[in-house]
C-alpha cells in the first residue's frame, strides 16, 4: 500500500470518528423525561414509564389477587416514583426494577386501616398509662362493623341491645332494666388506603370477631366435660370467669346451663381490643338481710345460747344507675330506695362475757343495704379476684366488721388502698379494702357489726366499692382465699 492510500484511510477514520462524536454530542444535548425509582429512600434506577412499572406489578402478582380476591395489586408503601429530566442516565428495565422490589418490600392492595386509639388507664402499680394503639387491616369496612356488632352482643343481651337500637325498650313498671347508653370508649379512626400484604388482613367477620374478643387468632384451649362438671367448676379450675366461659361458648344461656359428659367446650381468656361501655337504669327487689344482735348474760352458763327473737329478711325496691365495661361492673349508684318489708333482727343471748372469737355459724354483712354485688370471687382476665366487690352504698357509707375479732393489720398501700385485716380467732381472717377512712387500729378488739371504716375508692379501684375478702389463714401469707358469699 502506497503512502497516498494510507493517508486516505487514516483521514477517512478520523472523519468517521468526528461524525460519531458530533452525533453523540448532539443527542445528549436534548433532555428527556424519565422516572427515578426510590425504595426506602434509596435510588434503585431510572425507568421510562411509571405506568409501565405499575402495570407490570399488577400483571405479575396473580397469587396476591387470588389470595385476597382483589382485581388489582399496587406498588409498595415505601416506593416512590419521581419524575425527572435527564440527558444520558442509563435506563433500567421495568422487569429488573420489579425483581429488586419484590425481594425487599411487600406490594399493597386497596382496603382500609382501622386504628383503635389507646385510652388512659391505671396499671397494677397504680401508675397512669395510656394503652397502645391497635391497627387492624380489612378489605371491606363492613367486616369491621359486623365484627364490632358481634363483640357488643357477646357482652350485652342481643334482644335488649336490639330494643335499645330500635328505641323499642319497654318502660319499667315494677322491676326490670333499660339500657340508657352503649358506646366504645376508644376513639376509632377508619381510613381507606393501600395496605401492605405482609400485614394481617382480615377477610372474614368471624376471624376479626375472634381477634376483637381474644386478641389473637390462635386456637383456644379445649376441654372435654367430665361427669358432674358445672360451668362454674370448669371456669374456676381453668382460671376463667363464668362470663368468659359464656362468651367463648355462646350455645349456653347462663352459668346454670347443664353440661353433659363428653361435650367439648372452649376455654378462652378474654382480651377485648376496645372498651365497651354499657350504662343501665335498673329497678330491682333486694333482700334486706337481717342482722344478729348478741347479748351477753353472766347469769347463764358460758356456751349457752338462747334465741330470743327469730330473724327475718326484709325487702327493698332499689333503683340504680350502673356502668359496665366489657361486661364487668365498674360503678353503681343507688338513686332511690323504697322499703317494702322491714327486716327483723335476730336476738341471741349468750352466757358469759363478749368474746374475741368469731362465731363461725353467723357472719354479719360488711356494708349497709341496699348494695350491689359487682365483681365476684373468681378468675377474670386470667387472674384470681380473691374477694367479693360490694358497691352501690355510696362514698363514705359505713363498713362493718363481719364478726368478732382482733385487728391484726391496717395500712394504705397499693393495690388495696386503705385497708384492714381482722383475725377472728376461729381460723378465718377478713380483709376490707379501698376504704376512704379507717376507724380502728392494729391490736384493737372489735365486735360483730362494729363500724371499722368508710367505703371509698382508694388503691386500684375503678369505682366506689368495698373489696371484701375472706381467708382461711393469714391473707396472702400461707392463707387460702374463699368465696365470701359461701358464709352467707
Amino acid at each position: 500500500m502506497n503512502l497516498k492510500s494510507m493517508i486516505q484511510i487514516a483521514l477517512s477514520g478520523f472523519l468517521a470518528g468526528l461524525l460519531v462524536f458530533s452525533c453523540s454530542t448532539e443527542r445528549n444535548t436534548e433532555p428527556h423525561q424519565v422516572y427515578r425509582v426510590y425504595l426506602k429512600g434509596k435510588s434503585i434506577g431510572l425507568i421510562e414509564s411509571k405506568q409501565a412499572l405499575e402495570d407490570y406489578i399488577d400483571q405479575e402478582q396473580k397469587d396476591l389477587k387470588e389470595k385476597y380476591h382483589v382485581d388489582k395489586v399496587y406498588t409498595p408503601e415505601d416506593l416512590d416514583i419521581i419524575k425527572e429530566i435527564t440527558y444520558d442516565e442509563k435506563i433500567t428495565s421495568t422487569e429488573r426494577i420489579y425483581n429488586e422490589i419484590k425481594n425487599i418490600t411487600p406490594f399493597t392492595i386497596n382496603g382500609y386501616s382501622i386504628i383503635i386509639k389507646g385510652i388512659e388507664d391505671q396499671n397494677e402499680d397504680g401508675k397512669k398509662v395510656t394503652t397502645k394503639d391497635k391497627t387492624i387491616y380489612v378489605l371491606n369496612k363492613d367486616i369491621f362493623k359486623k365484627a364490632v356488632d358481634n363483640t357488643i352482643r357477646s357482652f350485652i343481651d342481643g334482644d335488649a341491645y336490639d330494643a335499645y337500637l330500635n328505641d323499642t325498650q319497654q318502660e319499667i313498671k315494677e322491676t326490670g332494666s333499660m339500657i340508657e347508653n352503649v358506646y366504645i370508649k376508644n376513639k376509632i379512626l377508619i381510613r381507606k388506603q393501600n395496605i401492605p400484604t405482609n400485614e394481617m388482613i382480615y377477610q372474614t367477620t368471624e376471624d376479626l370477631s375472634k381477634y376483637l374478643m381474644f386478641g389473637t387468632l390462635d386456637e383456644q384451649k379445649k376441654y372435654i366435660v367430665q361427669e358432674g362438671d358445672t360451668i362454674s367448676d370448669v371456669s374456676f379450675n381453668n382460671k376463667i370467669s363464668n362470663e368468659e366461659f359464656l362468651v367463648a361458648n355462646p350455645q349456653f344461656q347462663d352459668e346454670n346451663s347443664l353440661l353433659f359428659p363428653g361435650q367439648e367446650v372452649t376455654l378462652g381468656i378474654l382480651q377485648p381490643q376496645f372498651s365497651l361501655v354499657e350504662e343501665d337504669h335498673v329497678v330491682e327487689l333486694q333482700d334486706i338481710k337481717y342482722t344478729r344482735e348478741v347479748r351477753y348474760d353472766n347469769n347463764l352458763l358460758i356456751g349457752t345460747t338462747n334465741v330470743v327473737q327469730e330473724g327475718q329478711d326484709g325487702v327493698s325496691k332499689v333503683t340504680r344507675k350502673t356502668q359496665k365495661i366489657n361486661g364487668q361492673m365498674t360503678s353503681t349508684v343507688t338513686v332511690a330506695t323504697e322499703e317494702m318489708k322491714p327486716a327483723i333482727n335476730e336476738i341471741v343471748v349468750r352466757g358469759g362475757r363478749e368474746s374475741e372469737i368469731g362465731d363461725a355459724g353467723y357472719w354479719a354483712w360488711p356494708t349497709k343495704t341496699p348494695y350491689t354485688l359487682s365483681s365476684g370471687f373468681g378468675y377474670r382476665w386470667g387472674t384470681l379476684h380473691d374477694g367479693q366487690d360490694i358497691a352501690g352504698c355510696g362514698y363514705g357509707s359505713p363498713i362493718y366488721a363481719a364478726n368478732n375479732g382482733v385487728v391484726v393489720e391496717t395500712g394504705n398501700k397499693w393495690p388495696n388502698g386503705i385497708y384492714a385485716i381482722i383475725n377472728h380467732n376461729n381460723g378465718y381472717y377478713t380483709i376490707y379494702a379501698h376504704m376512704s377512712a379507717l376507724y380502728v387500729q392494729k391490736g384493737e378488739v372489735v365486735s360483730m357489726s362494729q363500724v371499722i371504716g368508710a367505703m371509698g375508692q382508694t388503691g386500684f379501684a375503678t369505682g366506689v366499692h368495698l373489696h371484701f375478702g375472706v381467708w382461711k389463714g393469714y391473707p396472702y401469707y400461707g392463707g387460702v382465699a374463699i368465696n365470701p358469699l359461701s358464709l352467707y
